[in-house]
């Protein structure tokens, strides 16, 4: 990391992660830049000598360019990105209104990606670096009424594992976290939902999404041991890759697993025999 300091780029810092993120970076006296779609909800960074505030809408490239000058012009360098900026959409796959799913995918897939590329020039130049994506215990499980938001945020891991492999050599690392269930904003006022619901997904993607909205405010998860946990995670000598975070994730995470190699094995013959005989 830089002599100083370490520097921080946290997206998506109105509320939940990234704002207690950002608050926990500043405690442990390090330096962050702290951004949002509409920086009047980060006054609270306003002033702050390790703060700067930056608007910064994901889906927009000016935008992400812009950030990252004025953060390296700031500071000398960019050490940890925290792509966290992101929201889900509760849905059927047959409820999906197109305009929904992208507008999604813009912000969770395309967006993170951008703000990606635009980093690592930086990394790569100084031969170190941290990339952290926010994906959720939804980017390895998938659950009935919020398979659009899976489908992105499995995007996010396998863009992740394969960024890891690339930047290793060049002396940047890569975390992945999965939450589980946690009292953020992502089941309240950022949530989106269909305009139409089927009635015969009523007992899974409507059960689903009842249920996501009653626990909204009850989760287990506390964002600020979570952020904490992200910057331990971030300093350790050798970082993971993945990062759950939650006893509900850790648990079902691990359920998924056990289910997953235990099919694995089951079908192993069938799986081999798609093989020519004379292939192994």
């Amino acid at each position: 990391m830089s002599s100083e300091s370490p520097v921080w780029l946290i997206t998506g810092c109105s509320t939940g992660f990234g704002r207690e993120l950002a608050r926990a970076v500043l405690r442990h006296g390090r330096r962050v830049v702290v951004t949002a779609r509409s920086p009047s909800t980060l006054a609270e960074f306003a002033g702050h000598d390790h703060a700067l505030v930056a608007a910064l809408d994901v889906t927009v490239p000016a935008q992400i360019a812009e950030v990252v000058a004025e953060a390296e012009a700031r500071f000398g360098a960019i050490d940890v990105l925290v792509n966290n900026a992101g929201y889900g959409y509760l849905s059927a796959v047959e409820e999906g209104e197109d305009a929904e799913i992208r507008a999604m995918f813009e912000t969770n897939v395309f967006g993170l990606a951008a703000v990606t590329r635009a980093v690592l020039p930086g990394m790569r130049a100084r031969r170190r670096g941290h990339v952290v994506n926010i994906s959720s215990m939804g980017g390895l499980i998938g659950f009935p009424g919020i398979g659009y938001y899976n489908a992105t945020k499995f995007a996010v891991e396998g863009l992740s594992e394969a960024l890891a492999k690339e930047a290793a050599p060049l002396g940047i690392k890569v975390t992945v976290i999965e939450p589980g269930p946690f009292r953020t904003d992502w089941a309240g006022r950022s949530l989106r939902t269909p305009a139409v619901a089927i009635e015969d997904y009523t007992a899974t993607a409507g059960a689903r999404r009842a249920a996501i909205h009653d626990y909204s405010g009850t989760q287990p998860g506390d964002p600020v041991r979570a952020a904490e946990a992200i910057i331990q995670a971030v300093e350790a000598a050798e970082p993971p890759l993945h990062l759950v975070l939650g006893r509900p994730a850790w648990q079902q995470v691990g359920a998924k697993l056990k289910e997953f190699s235990a099919e694995l094995e089951q079908w192993r013959e069938v799986s081999l025999g798609a093989d020519y005989p004379d292939a192994g």
